[in-house]
């Protein structure tokens, strides 16, 4: 039985794209930022090739990589993690998802306010750290919702869990994901509950929860489970894909998690694709700006490649790539960033050597089609 594990480090970007400029982030660059700090140690991805992918400079690469190794641009119109990991799987989006640099329109809330029974806080772009610690009292004490978005295309709504249970919590949002249709069809909507004493002592909990579209064209998990092979999610990939064509799924609350359910998915026999997204790179370090605490998650990923690997059948192969970056080093913003990102793929069965840089991150879910033997429906051209 074939199987495939593709492994996304969320938002380890490998460098500022072309139109970088277009999108505010010129200069941008993840993965050289993290390398600056003497956290930052990834010699086993080191001898797979990431270090030789087209671009990158700043890190010697292996003399003889193990590996197949590219760069991929993204083809789609964004930098937030529903496109990237759409485009990934086989969908590229030509036209932005909605952002609201200003809130959203007046009657979106209105309408919010009235199917929820509650009022609202905010209305605007905000950390999501800063945002309840200097409106988490006012929460309390009033009972409303703190509503705030992004530079991504995201309705976030942020509830004490004492005062708004999770599960609660994530009805509002499925009302939220209702309203949010058509022109104002937002990539995600994002439960985040937290908790804390008051006097601005407040810390989101690990049972955020995202509501996402529904994906709008075929993608490779429609097309593995229709071949009749398996699809397990570890992660936010579940929610990402709003639970289309998965066999079987798990949440978890951190990196450390996540390697651990993805090493049990490894000990099941199944034939098809094990798909696992590593958000603390991205959620807890790279949006706060933490150089270290990036280079630490990244060199805890690499220190458990080899624990990966060794569990690896004969025809298996892991597949190593990000959706987007998140340069923790860049000071212009704390939002995304628009990069380059990495592939990188071992196994028996992978051709070792350089792939160049790729046109659309599409090429990576045809990969894996042509790999599992099913007829590609997607976008994208096959690097082996």
């Amino acid at each position: 039985m074939k199987r495939v594990f593709m492994i996304v480090l969320d938002s380890m970007g490998i460098g500022e794209m072309p139109d970088a400029e277009q999108f505010g982030d010129a200069g941008s660059n993840t993965l050289k930022s993290c390398a600056t700090s003497n956290k930052f140690h990834m010699d086993n991805m080191k001898k797979l090739g990431l270090f030789n992918i087209e671009g990158i400079d700043w890190c010697e690469g292996a003399q003889q990589p193990t590996g197949a190794y590219a760069r991929m641009a993204e083809a789609s119109r964004g930098k937030d993690t529903t496109t990237g990991h759409w485009e990934m799987a086989g969908i590229i989006s030509k036209n932005p998802m909605p952002t609201y640099p200003d809130g959203f329109p007046k009657k979106v809330i209105e309408e919010f306010e009235r199917q929820t029974g509650r009022g609202t806080l905010v209305n605007l772009p905000y950390s999501g750290t800063a945002v309840i610690n200097e409106y988490g009292d006012e929460h309390v004490k009033t009972g409303k919702l703190i509503v705030y978005t992004s530079a991504d295309s995201v309705f976030q709504i942020a509830a004490h869990e004492d005062l708004v249970p999770p599960e609660q919590l994530y009805e509002y949002c499925r009302i939220a994901r209702k309203i949010l249709q058509g022109e104002h069809a937002v990539g995600r909507v994002i439960a985040r509950p937290f908790i804390g004493n008051g006097n601005g002592n407040y810390t989101r909990t690990p049972r955020r929860h995202d509501f996402s579209l529904e994906p709008t064209g075929v993608t490779i998990l429609d097309q593995v489970l229709e071949a009749g092979q398996t699809v397990l999610a570890v992660g936010k990939i579940k929610d990402i894909f709003a639970g289309r064509s998965i066999t079987d799924f798990v949440y978890t609350e951190n990196n450390a998690e996540g390697i651990e359910r993805t090493l049990e998915y490894m000990d099941r026999d199944f034939g098809g694709l094990c798909f696992t997204n590593l958000v603390d790179t991205d959620m807890i370090y790279g949006h706060r700006r933490d150089i270290d605490g990036y280079a630490t998650a990244l060199s805890y990923f690499d220190s458990k490649l080899p624990e990966i690997m060794g569990k690896m059948r004969q025809d298996d192969i892991l597949i190593i790539t990000a959706d987007h970056g998140c340069d923790p080093g860049y000071t212009k913003t704390t939002d995304h960033t628009r990069e380059y990102v990495p592939f990188v793929a071992c196994g028996r069965n992978v051709p070792a050597g350089d792939y160049g840089t790729r046109e659309t991150f599409a090429d990576i879910g045809a990969t894996v089609l042509k790999y599992l033997g099913i007829p590609q429906k997607i976008a994208g051209t096959p690097m082996f």
